[in-house]
């Protein structure tokens, strides 16, 4: 049996050096915290903090057939994108599933880049590849770029120090390439995963470590701090972003998931027939947002329960919510249970556990 080894980023070094706890995540070796999660998730709410996500995936879709690939492979409307401008979509298959979701950059006239998940690159590459009868050029060009994420609503005083560009005019969803910290052609774009001010940078692998050293100077006086996976996770979910592989999967499609705002039926896609009936019909089953009322975490997995101690759906993503110090979490159940303000029930070790149904995200910014 061929042993599959697990990648490094080009940071992974300065994570060992300032004594990340590091996991396996996507195929990559990756820090899961620091100081701690709490620690960390509060750091970026508060002031800023600095995530290695190297470890996305970035296709480059070029030449003639580019935009055609595209439409028919994602859900929003890429007609509508112009140079500098980022849209977050996803990837439908052929049973009503999602591949993926994704941003797509368009950086000129049939340039665009797809910055997908990590653990989902090869799937996707190989999807998109399937479907271009367009002609277009699909390369997969991850190996070759380092990306941080620079959180939290000091980001902008900090990088600012860096470059030209002026950050306070970049609007949420748009980027720009050109110099920063004396780096070359480094993409900045206005986006995040965090629900604050927040920029992710894109080099080259080469000048990973020159990136990092420059953003640590720079916010030296904020107290700027790395941040690991696990309060990545425990931000996004207080946002209520869908979590690929929790939230979202093969299994589950966008109208159920409450991304009808980004399936644009004004052109056609991958499935876009089954999935238009979806969204006119409705679905049987919606995520759902909810806080708990008493002690207890919801984990992946757990049941949910409604009054008569019925399964009515699932856990899919929860957390001990550092911002709002009570437990909350995400899950799919009936439709017709899934009205805000609902009382459910989370079956935690075979007790069930009551809270109620809310609408992300679950703090306001």
């Amino acid at each position: 049996m061929k042993t599959v080894k697990t990648k490094k980023t080009a940071f992974n070094a300065i994570h060992h050096i300032l004594g990340a706890k590091m996991v396996e995540f996507a195929g990559y070796e990756m820090p899961v915290q620091y100081k701690g999660v709490n620690h960390e998730h509060a750091k970026v709410r508060s002031s800023i903090g600095v995530f290695d996500v190297s470890h996305m995936g970035e296709i480059s879709i070029q030449g003639k057939g580019s935009l055609e690939l595209i439409q028919k492979v994602t859900t929003n409307d890429v007609s509508k994108l112009y140079p500098g401008k980022i849209q977050y979509s996803c990837m439908p298959n052929d049973t009503g599933g999602l591949i993926d979701d994704l941003l797509v950059y368009k950086i000129s006239k049939n340039d665009y880049l797809l910055v997908v998940n990590a653990s989902n690159i090869q799937k996707d590459l190989d999807w998109i590849k399937r479907h271009n009868s367009f002609g277009a050029e699909v390369t997969n060009v991850s190996d070759s770029v380092s990306l941080l994420a620079v959180q939290g609503p000091r980001s902008i005083d900090v990088l600012q120090k860096l470059t030209d560009i002026n950050l306070k005019e970049m609007k949420s969803y748009t980027f720009t390439i050109g110099e920063f910290a004396h780096i070359p052609n480094a993409l900045i774009s206005a986006t995040g995963y965090t629900g604050e001010k927040g920029f992710e940078i894109y080099v080259e692998n080469k000048y990973a470590a020159h990136l990092w050293n420059a953003i640590f100077e720079a916010g030296k006086e904020e107290g700027i701090e790395p941040i690991g996976l696990a309060a990545r996770d425990t931000l996004r979910l207080e946002m209520g972003y869908c979590l690929y592989g929790n939230d979202i999967d093969d299994f589950t499609s966008p109208v159920e998931a409450g991304l009808g705002w980004i399936t644009k039926f004004t052109k056609d896609f991958v499935y876009s027939g089954f999935l238009k009936i979806q969204k006119e019909k409705g679905t049987k089953k919606k995520l759902v947002g909810f806080e708990m009322n008493n002690k207890g975490i919801p984990r992946h997995g757990y049941e949910i329960w409604n009054a008569d101690q019925q399964i009515i759906g699932s856990v899919t993503s929860g957390t001990m919510s550092p911002t709002l110090k009570k437990a909350i979490g995400m899950g799919y159940i009936s439709a017709e249970d899934s009205k805000p303000g609902n009382e459910i029930f989370i079956n935690i070790r075979n007790k069930p556990v009551k809270a109620t149904i809310v609408r992300p995200p679950f703090i306001k910014k």
